[in-house]
């Protein structure tokens, strides 16, 4: 094809065939390295020289020695953002700057700084806060509530906790269920609350690993140590105050020795019931208890009423006693009347003593028959 560029050279054939280099050294038509320009589209000067061999350069091969061609470095492809090399894609991101015409950067490197130092060095502790500060991860100092001024990070670091609201743990967590022996081989269902707070927050801080779980299994302890001293009735009914004290006791005790910097407010027991398997036995043993102790208390009313009433009947015979002495014989025939009266007011016979009277009269009888109506006496 005449007049069509070849995609092997620079210049024009007109069969369309790559020039043959017939010298052999990579110059087709025999020009040589002193050759002049290019014919064709390069005749005029202003094109790309030819580049060696017999054909255009591989884009995925690497560059072949001796071209002239380097892969772009970091200064061309910032200049390529900046707008300093131009391109297809126009000018590239370029930071703004200030109104003299220096650079932001400064500026900004110089807030960041400020926050840093800010976030860093001064602290704010709240009333009910303590804090601890170390440096370089050995203790230094405690600080109370208030502002505060340290050592930027990562020379000195703040650890901030409450040391004065009161943190409660229940005993078990949630439904479970914890079973202790009582000291009457008995088994109890206990649940409790535990009450403490921090008193000395370095020692809490750093004398051990895991103050909070250590609380919670000294507290178990001494639990299990306390309803072993006891028995079932006592765990379940008037013994609680004295078993919640005697934990709260062992349990400053043993906590002291560890040195954990911990205080015990106090111990509640919230729950003691018999174990799931047995309840139902355990109602109908109480129950029967119940009865019993309700059958002792009608037995011990009654022989109080029985008690009181033969101190009444006691107390009248020594006032009758008193007037005897007094008067012995109107005294003796008073107690004979009354006592004829009472006997005889609940017998059926009349005795009269007067002359020409009947000695015997069915007066009860006739007392007894009811009157007749009107209209049979009619």
């Amino acid at each position: 094809m005449a007049g069509k560029k070849s995609p092997w050279g620079a210049g024009e054939t007109g069969s369309g065939e790559p020039p043959v280099d017939p010298a052999g050294d990579g110059d087709p038509g025999g020009s040589g390295p002193a050759a002049g320009p290019a014919s064709g589209n390069g005749a005029s000067g202003d094109g790309p020289p030819p580049r060696g061999g017999n054909g255009p350069r591989n884009p995925w091969l690497p560059p072949a020695s001796g071209d002239g061609r380097r892969s772009p470095g970091l200064e061309d492809l910032f200049k390529r953002r900046s707008g300093g090399g131009g391109g297809n894609g126009g000018p590239g991101f370029r930071l703004p700057e200030r109104p003299g015409g220096g650079s932001w950067v400064p500026v900004v490197i110089g807030i960041v700084v400020l926050l840093w130092l800010g976030t860093s060095m001064v602290h704010r502790i709240a009333p009910q806060e303590k804090g601890v500060v170390t440096t370089f991860g050995a203790y230094s100092h405690t600080i109370d509530s208030g502002v505060s001024l340290t050592l930027p990070w990562p020379i000195q670091e703040v650890s901030v906790e409450d040391v004065t609201s009161i943190r409660r743990d229940s005993i078990p967590e949630g439904d479970g269920e914890r079973l202790m022996l009582t000291g009457d081989q008995n088994l109890v269902d206990l649940t409790y609350l535990v009450r403490w707070n921090i008193k000395d927050l370095k020692l809490f801080t750093f004398q051990l690993a895991k103050p909070a779980d250590t609380v919670k299994e000294v507290a178990e302890a001494a639990m299990r140590q306390s309803i072993a001293e006891v028995s079932l009735n006592d765990a379940m009914g008037s013994g609680r105050a004295a078993i919640e004290a005697n934990v709260r006791e062992r349990m400053q005790r043993v906590l002291d020795a560890y040195r954990s910097g911990v205080k015990i407010q106090g111990v509640e027991i919230k729950k003691t019931d018999p174990p799931a398997k047995v309840v139902d036995a355990f109602k109908d043993v109480a129950a029967a208890q119940q009865d019993a102790r309700s059958e002792v208390n009608r037995a011990e009313a009654r022989a109080q009423q029985i008690i009181q009433g033969a101190q009444g009947e006691a107390t009248a015979f020594d006032k009758v006693y008193a007037q005897y002495k007094l008067a012995p014989e109107v005294t003796r025939r008073r107690m004979y009347y009354e006592t004829m009266e009472r006997v005889l007011s609940q017998t059926d016979k009349v005795i009269l003593e007067s002359p020409g009277v009947m000695p015997y009269l069915p007066l009860p009888g006739i007392k007894q028959t009811p009157p007749a109506d009107s209209t049979e006496r009619r």
